[in-house]
């Protein structure tokens, strides 16, 4: 029993976990399962894969562009509203994805998806800071290690299960699935979530990001369709990231604090390390279960299955380092393990046995593990805690930045079919780009700082 005077330690409100962990699944779970789908919806609507393509691409600009939107208002109103909000969108969504009528309404199911996926996290990513304070828990590493691994494991999930929905009912499923999640969010949110929060709704800088998400949104139509005829949307992106910053540096309360941002630069180097991680991440995510259809002559339901080592190693990576709060070993290794496991691909072909596509499978889950849980805990331990809302949607946003820029690589690369040759040569591309990965960690002399013990 605690003493007269003392003051007793309070506990982490463990009920929190349950809709953090589901809400924050939705969205890689979505990214992820559509990867073995686009060849069976392909051939469903007798689209080609430039059409289907806007399948991902319609998520994953909905994301980017929602993530630190959705995070402001987090900041602004609390997680609780925009959380259920965001959570029921998720089902509406489900439900227009099943009765679809053409590849268009598909799209924009997707879109909704993304934007209702995009509440989840910024909210659960605010709650853990306010219990981190009302607790005095200086680093929650076990919640964020959970957190984690409804994130970035769950995503490494998403192909098997889509193929076994896909193997059980068709495409439909994986859009129908939805709905179950997205009740259960609601049901958990409206139970457990709190109802107070400490911060106000006044300062919304609307127009900051209405002009944040026309700039996003141009360049990532322009990431998507690289060449002469975009040419012009990469400049209409540049001239509007000129007027926000211009708008943001005179705002009072402006929607992003660059002149804050700016000034933290171990939150920017997370930042890009969260673009390298996941260009790799997303190009073989996609890009490797392509050819496993097409250059290797799998099945969506054998490429899901395929895909199973590096949903286990990533799971594995995730359990066994979470509960350490330390981020620079984890980014430097998962950086050299990507390095392996790109030169991996650059040796298998159309009869590769099944041994070797799991051993790379393997290489690749383990980053998948590693990489964002040390991004997340830096970014925990870097982001103003104030605006911790729209600097954990930042962070998402560059996990999609750099799913946009795997997207062009694996488009460019498979122009004429996901064939082995295309495979290789996106390869060496990855491998450059996880080899930058590997000099940015070790070069990052503040990572060294993050969870280490304090006084």
């Amino acid at each position: 029993m605690a003493r007269t005077g003392m003051r007793v330690r309070q506990r982490f409100d463990r009920r929190l976990i349950a809709p953090m962990v589901l809400g924050s699944a939705l969205n890689p779970v979505n990214s992820s399962m559509l990867a073995v789908a686009l060849v069976p919806i392909g051939i469903a609507f007798g689209a080609p894969p430039s059409e289907t393509a806007w399948l991902v691409t319609g998520l994953y600009l909905a994301t980017a562009v929602g993530q630190p939107v959705i995070g402001r208002l987090v900041d602004a109103f609390g997680p609780r509203p925009l959380y259920l909000l965001g959570t029921g969108l998720v089902g509406v969504a489900g439900v227009l994805g099943v009765l679809a009528p053409r590849l268009w309404v598909l799209v924009l199911a997707r879109v909704l998806l993304g934007f209702g996926t995009s509440a989840a996290f910024p909210a659960s990513m605010s709650l853990l800071r306010t219990e981190a304070e009302r607790t005095g828990m200086a680093s929650p590493a076990g919640v964020l290690a959970t957190l984690s691994a409804s994130s970035q494991v769950i995503s490494a999930i998403g192909p098997t299960l889509g193929g076994f929905l896909i193997g059980v009912g068709g495409w439909h499923l994986i859009f129908a699935i939805n709905v179950p999640l997205s009740l259960a969010c609601l049901a958990l949110g409206w139970l457990w979530l709190p109802r107070t929060h400490r911060g106000g709704h006044h300062g919304i800088d609307v127009t900051g990001m209405a002009l944040f998400a026309a700039a996003l949104t141009s360049l990532m139509l322009f990431l998507m369709l690289p060449g002469l005829t975009t040419l012009p949307l990469a400049v209409v992106a540049v001239g509007l990231a000129a007027l926000f910053a211009r708008r943001e540096l005179g705002m009072a309360s402006p929607f992003l604090d660059l002149r804050v941002l700016a000034g933290n630069r171990p939150l920017l180097l997370t930042y890009l390390r969260q673009v390298l991680s996941y260009i790799t991440a997303y190009a073989y995510l996609y890009g490797f279960t392509q050819w496993l259809e097409h250059g290797r002559g799998l099945s969506p339901q054998g490429a899901g299955l395929a895909m199973l080592p590096m949903s286990g190693a990533a799971i594995l990576a995730t359990a066994v380092t979470g509960r350490s709060a330390r981020v620079r070993g984890k980014l430097v290794v998962g950086g050299v393990v990507q390095v392996l496991a790109c030169l991996g691909l650059l040796v298998v072909d159309g009869s590769s046995p099944v041994w070797v596509l799991a051993g790379i499978g393997v290489l690749v889950g383990i980053p998948q593990g590693l990489n964002g849980l040390a991004n997340q805990n830096a970014l925990y331990a870097q982001a103003d805690a104030e605006r911790m809302g729209a600097s954990a949607g930042l962070l998402r946003t560059c996990t999609y930045l750099g799913a946009l820029v795997s997207a062009a690589v694996t488009a460019a690369f498979f122009h004429n079919g996901a064939g082995t040759a295309g495979l290789h040569g996106m390869s060496w591309l990855l491998l450059g780009v996880a080899g930058l990965l590997v000099v940015v960690s070790l070069a990052d002399r503040s990572l060294r700082r993050v969870g280490a013990p304090t006084a």
